[in-house]
């Protein structure tokens, strides 16, 4: 394929990396900072510019991907999609749920492939967590949890993810779009959210450092959401349980030290047994995911994580957020 980037920063380095290892064409980079485009066209060998609507109306682009600070992905969706480009725009799809479902419409209006950045799904840890549960090994669903933060680092709330027109919110918006589109995959939608956002360490207010919800589905399955800047060491912790035993997820590799996934049944006279499996090596999810957008193209057919489901992560954070604002369980509608 060729491919527009938008955004020369570090998922856009990731980006052009996981292209490059599928041997699809990056044309183009853009960056407002024109040196950083450079940097990255030229370890890649193409062509920079800090022009990104001329680049999305290029016939030579078949497909744009947008690595830009969350404010900007709303009007890249849409005049790239307006363009007949497919899109694969990073998390969150878009800072509101109003502006999500306005990108979902156009891309639906012009038949084209939208894919929001849920490179989680694409983890070999969650792949086996995913495996393990389509079998039935672990029965039916009760309920998920999911702790996931960073500490941060000296200065992090001077930059763009402080500011709330940018961001569009806090740690919620950031790492709790991934924990929230997890539990939508695995359990299906929720029918209604309980939260709590606090603004402990870094001067952030009014966004959080810390987010806390309870999500329930129609049959009464739970999720407990947990996502942290005061998390001092870095964790990922995914634990799925049902009726005949669990799955764990931990780890992403990197600072978050080696991913696994642990399997084990129940059997309460039986010798407690775990099935672990570790998975090392380079982050994988990247090129996966990329290659998951290519081929939801080619096969025209929606991709894991698309616009949809983007979407509705936008859409459960709001209500998290209007539920800690009101003080109330917040019901959702369809």
């Amino acid at each position: 394929m060729k491919v527009g980037l938008i955004g020369a920063g570090l998922q856009g380095r990731r980006r052009a990396q996981a292209l490059k290892q599928s041997n699809d064409k990056l044309n183009v980079v853009v960056d407002v900072v024109n040196d950083q485009a450079t940097l990255l066209a030229d370890l890649i060998g193409c062509e920079a510019t800090n022009d990104w609507e001329k680049m999305v109306s290029r016939e030579d682009i078949e497909a744009v991907i947008i690595c830009t600070p969350p404010h900007l992905h709303m009007s890249m969706c849409l005049e790239s999609l307006k363009n007949g480009k497919h899109v694969i725009c990073e998390k969150p799809l878009a800072t509101n749920p109003e502006d999500a479902r306005e990108v979902v419409s156009m891309a639906a209006k012009k038949g084209l492939i939208l894919k929001c950045g849920f490179n989680h799904r694409h983890h070999p840890g969650i792949q086996q967590a995913r495996a393990w549960f389509d079998q039935g090994i672990i029965g039916e669903l009760y309920f998920i949890r999911c702790r996931y933060g960073i500490g941060g680092r000296p200065g992090y709330d001077k930059e763009w993810r402080s500011d709330p027109v940018i961001s569009g919110g806090g740690q919620l918006m950031d790492q709790g779009m991934h924990v929230i589109d997890l539990f939508r995959w695995f359990a299906g939608e929720f029918s209604e959210v309980v939260g709590f956002v606090s603004t402990y360490f870094w001067e952030v207010k009014p966004l959080e450092d810390n987010a806390f919800a309870l999500l329930r589905t129609s049959k009464g399955q739970v999720a407990s959401l947990h996502v942290s800047w005061t998390q001092w060491r870095n964790l990922f912790s995914f634990e799925i349980f049902g009726r005949d035993g669990y799955i764990i997820v931990d780890g992403l590799g990197g600072g978050y030290g080696t991913e696994k996934a642990t399997l084990s049944r129940r059997a309460f006279l039986e010798p407690f047994k775990e099935e672990i499996v570790e998975f090392r090596g380079e982050d994988i999810s990247w090129v996966k995911e990329w290659q998951e957008f290519r081929t939801a193209i080619k096969e025209k057919r929606q991709p894991l994580g698309n616009g949809y489901d983007g979407l509705e992560a936008v859409r459960l954070a709001y209500a998290i957020y209007e539920s800690a604002q009101k003080g109330c369980v917040v019901k959702l509608h369809a």
